[in-house]
């Protein structure tokens, strides 16, 4: 029992004797307790947090925690980075060890050098206390914000501290408006430098006058963004009421609404009335009252429907052309008629069509345009082409709209029903035969005299070909019609040569023209045939059945067809009989072929049987 009395107690004053020893060596090593804001590296254990063992206090040690020192720090901002205080180490103004209650930040705020953090205080700004400035709220850092007696995070654009009077209408560069003197006046406003510089009556002019103070968002508030200037009229009531456009500039100044000075700029465009040629050199009293009242002044014409040449001019055709002057006349010279293609020329009573709306007017008025011109036919103004050939008795002309029209010269609207009352009725090809056939002889139109006859148009091909006495006075009727040439009505037995058989099938080349010697039909010849076989067909015989120098085809053979229906072997010197009856020709008659020619021997003088038989 005494022995663990005596063994606790002994325990105990070991316990004891260590703590003892444990403040005895703090008490030697630290010279005092921390500040409170370092109170969390109170201990032997936390000493290198900001010491380095055997040198002094390390300023890269306290950057460490310190952020935001060294943020600003290592972007050459803020007052640490200054020249006088970046040379010094933080423990030359941050010491510590003093104590829990010990301010580490300490400095006099009224000899404070506010230059050394980047921002100078001018104006205004010299006169206010840190405090008012330096707030919780204008910190930008969210983080920094949570800090308790800082002076970091601030930013130095005056929004971050001041309310936007002009709530995001203007830009945020406010000292290009403002200095730190006062908000008002903007003293280093330049309207000049604006859209809209002020001139004349615009310099004395109050500011409220065009910006209007009202309250947006529950606060004041005065318009300087957004303010239309692009014309008078943004600002100014219009008392011609939009007759003369928006732009007053053209005849108003800003030195005074009063004095007219810009007529001469006035875009007289912008009315119903454009001024042109003479007119822009007339001066505006000759036409408006330039003393009215604003309200009426240049209105003299308002009151009209339309305006016209005649509310001002005479009109010297007295009414006989409209009242459209422009139609001739042009603002230029009222003698330089050079609107004529607009002139509606239905106005008189001679209506332009066709072709004439296309022919330049002075065509037909060579002198005055207001000179009459006859115009009761159309020679009166064209020759005539057809050179009085349609004259009718008593040699009266023609008026050329019986055949032609005014769309064109070229062509005509004389009919064929018109043609076949006259002394050629067109019948059969003729209908489908085009006009310049038979009118168009040498590059000119002949309509009269140039004969009914077919040879007045057609060429003659049988001239010297064909006797007379089968066509008289060589009308060519007499074989042809005038459906088509082609087609030929002649008879034949006239010439004493009746066609027969095969020869009425036959056409008329085959025996009229030579086509070894001609391949055109105008070479027919119809004089000077004979009307033996041979006159037209090879002797395919080679004269063996000549007969008195005749080959005498119609012995054998008949116009109908050439094979010989009439020939009996029984007429010849050889007749017929017994078994030859049944022999066949070819096996007596042979073929012979003698200068490239073959034909048979039909002709045989040696009868004897020894001739043919073996």
């Amino acid at each position: 029992m005494n022995s663990r009395i005596i063994k606790s107690g002994f325990s105990f004053l070991i316990i004891a004797f260590q703590f003892a020893y444990a403040a005895q060596l703090n008490a030697q090593l630290s010279p005092g307790d921390l500040a409170q804001v370092h109170a969390e590296l109170e201990g032997i254990s936390n000493c290198t947090q900001c010491h380095t063992l055997g040198e002094k206090i390390s300023d890269d040690k306290c950057l460490t925690c310190h952020e935001n020192i060294k943020s600003l720090i290592d972007r050459s901002k803020g007052y640490h980075a200054s020249r006088t205080v970046r040379s010094q180490e933080c423990i030359d103004c941050h010491s510590d060890h003093h104590g829990r209650k010990f301010d580490m930040i300490r400095f006099d705020t009224e000899d404070f050098d506010h230059d050394l953090a980047g921002y100078e205080l001018t104006g205004a700004h010299a006169n206010l206390e840190c405090a008012e400035c330096h707030k919780r709220e204008f910190i930008e850092d969210s983080e920094l914000r949570k800090t308790d007696e800082t002076y970091l995070g601030m930013g130095t654009e005056c929004l971050s501290c001041h309310e936007d009077f002009h709530q995001s209408t203007l830009s945020t560069d406010c000292i290009s408006c403002h200095d730190t003197q006062a908000f008002r006046p903007a003293e280093l406003f330049n309207h000049a430098q604006t859209n809209f510089p002020l001139i004349g009556q615009h310099e004395t002019v109050d500011c409220a006058s065009c910006h209007e103070v009202t309250s947006r968002n529950g606060r004041d508030f005065q318009e300087f963004g957004g303010i239309a200037f692009e014309n008078c009229t943004a600002c100014h009531d219009d008392v011609h009421e939009g007759r003369f456009g928006t732009d007053c500039t053209q005849c108003h100044t800003e030195e005074s609404f009063h004095t007219i000075a810009g007529r001469t700029s006035f875009d007289h465009n912008t009315t119903d009335f454009p001024l042109r040629g003479q007119h822009q050199r007339i001066d505006c009293a000759s036409c408006h009252d330039a003393n009215a009242d604003a309200e009426n002044v240049f209105q003299e014409f308002t009151h009209l429907d339309a305006i016209n040449c005649m509310n001002c001019h005479d009109d010297v055709h007295e009414s006989r052309f409209g009242t459209d002057c422009s139609s001739c006349h042009n603002e230029v010279s009222f003698q330089d008629v050079s609107g004529l293609e607009d002139f509606d020329h239905s106005l008189t009573s001679f209506m332009l069509e066709g072709k004439h709306i296309e022919v330049d007017c002075r065509a037909c008025h060579e002198t005055k345009m207001t000179d009459p011109l006859p115009h009761d036919q159309c020679i009166s103004c064209h020759l005539d082409y057809h050179e009085a050939q349609f004259n009718q008795t008593n040699n009266i002309p023609r008026d050329c709209s019986e055949c032609h029209t005014v769309e064109g010269f070229a062509g005509s609207s004389f009919t064929i029903e018109q043609h076949n009352t006259g002394s050629f009725v067109l019948e059969g090809a003729h209908l489908a035969t085009p006009c310049f056939a038979c009118h168009l002889k040498d590059d000119k139109w002949i309509f009269r005299w140039i004969g009914t006859e077919c040879i007045d148009c057609h060429k003659d091909i049988h001239e010297g070909k064909l006797s007379e006495e089968y066509y008289p006075d060589r009308r060519c009727e007499s074989c042809h019609n005038v459906d088509v040439w082609t087609s030929i009505d002649f008879n034949h037995s006239l010439t004493g040569f009746d066609l027969e058989g095969a020869h009425l099938t036959t056409t008329c080349t085959a025996c009229h023209l030579d086509e070894e010697k001609f391949d055109r039909i105008e070479e027919q010849s119809f004089t000077g045939l004979g009307t033996g076989c041979a006159e037209c067909h090879v002797d395919e015989h080679h004269g063996q059945f000549d007969l008195d120098g005749s080959t005498g085809c119609i012995r054998c053979h008949s116009p109908q067809h050439w094979k010989p229906s009439d020939f009996d072997h029984n007429t010849t010197r050889f007749v017929l009989d017994g078994e030859h009856i049944q022999v066949a020709c070819e096996d007596c008659h042979k073929e012979v072929t003698t200068d490239r020619t073959t034909y048979t021997i039909y002709r045989i003088d040696d009868f004897e049987c020894a001739t043919c038989h073996q």
